[in-house]
Formats: C-alpha cells, structure tokens, sequence
C-alpha cells in the first residue's frame, strides 16, 4: 500500500506527535509497504529518507504549549506536489484541523483520507470558532482515529462524529532491551529520579517536582533527579531552591538510545505534567524500560497505568502528595520492582505491533471502494483548484 503521512509540527524539535509519525511509518515500511512523511523542518535538520521537509517552521502557542507550524501559498503548492508525486492509496493526516499543512494536505486531498486527533482540549474556543469554516472540509475524511478517550471526546464536542481510540505506539523492546547506564543507575543511598520534557513548558509540571524534592531529600539525601529535554538551564535552575539544584542533573535534549538507557537505569520515574494531556506517551516509555512510573492524576495517565495498576498517581499539581510518593517508593525496592513489572506487562497493549495493526485496519475500512471515493472527489472544489494551481509557480 502506498501511504502518504502528513505532520503538521515540526521535526526541529521532536514531540509526541512527532514520535508517532516516525515510529509509524518506519512500522509500515518494515512490512513492505511504501510510506512518505511529510513534515515541516529547518534545512539542516537530519531527516530520515522517508520524510520530506515543506521548509522552515514557525513557533505558535497552543493548548499551554508552542507548536512549531508551516503554512502560506508556498507551502500550498509544495503539498500539492508531495500529492501528485506520491499518487498514496491513503493519505493520513495528524491533527487535521491545525493550521499548518495538515489542514492544507485536507483542502488538497482528492483520495481515501484518514485523520488522527491527539489534542485534548474541550474547552477550545478557536476549534468553535472555526468549525463552521472547517466542515467542507472535514467531509473529506473517510476514517477518524483519537489517540485517546480525551482527545475523542475533544473531537465530539467541537467537531461533531465520531472516532475510533486507538492509542499511540510504543516499540516496547526497544526501551525494555536498553542497557542501564551507570551514570544514571541508583543505588539505595542515592536513587535516581527521572523527568522528561520541556523543562521550560510549565504544563510539563517540572515546578510540581521542584516543590516535592526537600521533602525527598530530606528523607533520601542522596538522591538524585536527572531532567531531560530542551529549555533554558540556568533560568529553571535559578528556579531551584538551592538544595534542589543541587541535587538536579540537566541533561538536555538525549537520544533515543540514551532516553530507552535512561529509563532502564532509574528508580522512579515521574510525569507530573499539570494538564493538556490527551495521552502520555512517554509514561508507556518508561513503563517499557521497566521503571516505576509515579505520575499526576489526569485521567488520561490514570488510563495508560491501567486505573493505578500499572503505575501510582499522585494529585495533579499537588507537591506534598508526590513527596509523599515519593518517599514511599524510594524506601521500598520490593515495591518499585512489582509496579514496575506491572508497568512493563501493561506497555505491550500499546506496541506497535498491536497499534499499527489496528490502523492498517482503518487504512483497510477506509479504501475499500477508493474508485467510488476518488470519483466522489473529482469534483474539484475552491480549495482544491486553488492550492493545485499553484504548482507551477515555485521552483
């Protein structure tokens, strides 16, 4: 099958959605089938073979975060002819109704068109405001996937229909098979506490462990926390309380394989993100690598650790309850190696081998009959005649 996957968020700066793409379309082309990416990203930025770059981005704040986009009549015509040239069985588009060009790959689209949703935000007045503007073209999407329960319903209440839940993916050996590294091993004198993510991205909750750690080290001074991600160091270090800093490690941004030997080396690991979640990719992560994951109560981590099973949650945005975890699991080794066993068995629902099957299935659903679909689409609409015709002007 030949199928066409479009990013609207840049590859400068990987995020969850980011991850889902790749890991996505390396999963397909491993099976055999064709798949090109296409994705905003700087000129020198390394990409893989598979993903082909619509230029610089531009930072947009969004939903408590910045997302990174892509959009204008040169984009236009260069998604039109990633289009044309990929002639796709399936076009999959991630967070169609972003202004980027995954909204303009929509407005182009002439085949079988899958989308996946991954925000959670019910209370967002601009996907509203927009929908009126949006529903010619979200009647061009055959198959809907929300990567959650939360980010589904997000899809209900502002865009009306209906979505299929299926979860991000996880190649969970990949993470489970990383070797521990000693620079970042614990030891019962000095446990090691793990954090990823923007550590100047305040939803990502790193002020929540912040508050929790003179509690922990009062109880373990040893211990250590290992922050990984991209951010101003010396601001969020001047943040610190002074016994804090001392005890934090910034490790920037990592790699894959040094994020999978991470998790494999520490003894907790701990999302405390404060809102905005509509998944938690990165507590599957850690649960593949085996580490006990303590993460904030939003109901889309109490989801992925199973109700609690998998996993302890702590009160969203509350520093004394994690402390209170904390130490618990940092004094108690049997109880870090069953949550973390239990983690690890609950990560195999999410591996790429159960999820990308489930979208193949969609992928199946959704061109079946694609001669009917096609011709449905052959009449060209305003949008479609307008970005096509741009083509020839851009080199």
């Amino acid at each position: 099958m030949r199928i066409g996957i479009v990013c609207p968020y840049s590859f400068d700066v990987p995020g969850g959605v980011q991850f889902h793409v790749r890991d996505l379309a390396e999963h397909f082309l491993g099976q055999g089938h064709h798949a090109s990416v296409l994705a905003p990203a700087d000129e020198d930025t390394p990409l893989p073979q598979y993903v082909e770059s619509v230029g610089r981005a531009v930072p947009v704040r969004y939903n408590g975060s910045v997302a990174r986009l892509n959009f204008g009549p040169l984009t236009a015509a260069r998604v039109g002819r990633w289009l044309e040239a990929g002639d796709f069985d399936v076009l999959h588009i991630h967070e169609p109704v972003t202004p980027s060009i995954a909204l303009l790959a929509l407005w182009s689209a002439e085949g079988p068109v899958v989308a996946t949703f991954h925000t959670s935000n019910l209370r967002s007045r601009a996907m509203q405001a927009a929908y009126p503007l949006l529903r010619p073209s979200l009647e061009k999407i055959n198959g809907r996937i929300a990567v959650s329960e939360d980010a589904r319903r997000t899809v209900t209440t502002h865009l009306g229909g209906d979505a299929v839940v299926i979860p991000n993916g996880v190649n969970v050996s990949r993470f489970a098979d990383a070797a521990p590294d000693p620079r970042w091993t614990g030891t019962d004198a000095a446990p090691t506490i793990a954090f990823l993510g923007r550590i100047d991205e305040p939803r990502k909750g790193l002020p929540v462990l912040a508050a929790a750690m003179p509690t922990v080290l009062a109880a373990h001074p040893g211990a250590r926390v290992l922050v990984a991600g991209p951010g101003d160091v010396e601001a969020a270090r001047e943040r610190l309380d002074p016994a804090v800093a001392a005890a934090t490690e910034f490790l920037g941004m990592v790699s894959d394989e040094d994020k999978a030997a991470l998790l494999s080396s520490v003894d907790v690991y701990v999302a405390p993100h404060t809102g905005g979640e509509s998944f938690g990719i990165v507590l599957v992560e850690a649960m593949s690598a085996g580490a006990p994951v303590v993460a904030s109560d939003l109901p889309a981590f109490v989801r992925v650790l199973d109700g609690g099973r998998a996993g302890c949650t702590f009160a969203n945005e509350d520093g004394d309850d994690l402390a209170r975890h904390l130490v618990r699991l940092l004094g108690d080794r049997a109880e870090r190696e069953r949550l973390g066993e239990a983690g690890h068995q609950r990560a195999w629902v999410f591996d790429w081998s159960v999820v990308a099957e489930d979208v193949m299935a969609v992928y199946d659903t959704v061109t079946h009959g694609a001669d009917e679909a096609r011709a449905d689409a052959g009449a060209d609409t305003r949008w479609t005649r307008l970005l096509r015709g741009r083509r020839g002007g851009e080199n």
